[in-house]
C-alpha cells in the first residue's frame, strides 16, 4: 500500500463533536486521558467510514453531515461523558454531570 493513505472519517466528526460538547460537562475532567477515553468509547461504538481518495472523502463526508449521523455521534459521544466521568482513570474524584 505504497503512497496510500487510509482516513476514518468518522474519527474526524468524533473529534469536532468532542470539542462542541465538552462545555456541555463543565465538571468533566477533560485530560488528556479522559478526553482519549471519550474519543475511543465512541469510536468502538460507530460505523467507522475508511476513504482513500478525495472523491470518496467528499461523498463520505457528505453522508455523516446528514442529520441523523451527527446525532448519533453527539449522542454516543455524551454516553462517553457519562461513562468515562463515572470511573476516570486519571485518578480523579467522580464528578457530579448534570
Amino acid at each position: 500500500m505504497t503512497g496510500i493513505v487510509l482516513q476514518n472519517m468518522v474519527e474526524e466528526h468524533v473529534v469536532d463533536a468532542y470539542s462542541s460538547l465538552a462545555g456541555h460537562f463543565p465538571n468533566f475532567c477533560g485530560c488528556d486521558t479522559c478526553r482519549a477515553d471519550v474519543l475511543v468509547f465512541a469510536l468502538n461504538r460507530l460505523p467507522a467510514r475508511y476513504v482513500a481518495t478525495t472523491e470518496g472523502k467528499a461523498v463520505t463526508e457528505f453522508n455523516l453531515d446528514k442529520d441523523q449521523m451527527r446525532a448519533t455521534i453527539d449522542v454516543t459521544m455524551m454516553d462517553g461523558f457519562k461513562k468515562v466521568a463515572s470511573a476516570p482513570r486519571c485518578g480523579k474524584t467522580k464528578p457530579q454531570l448534570l
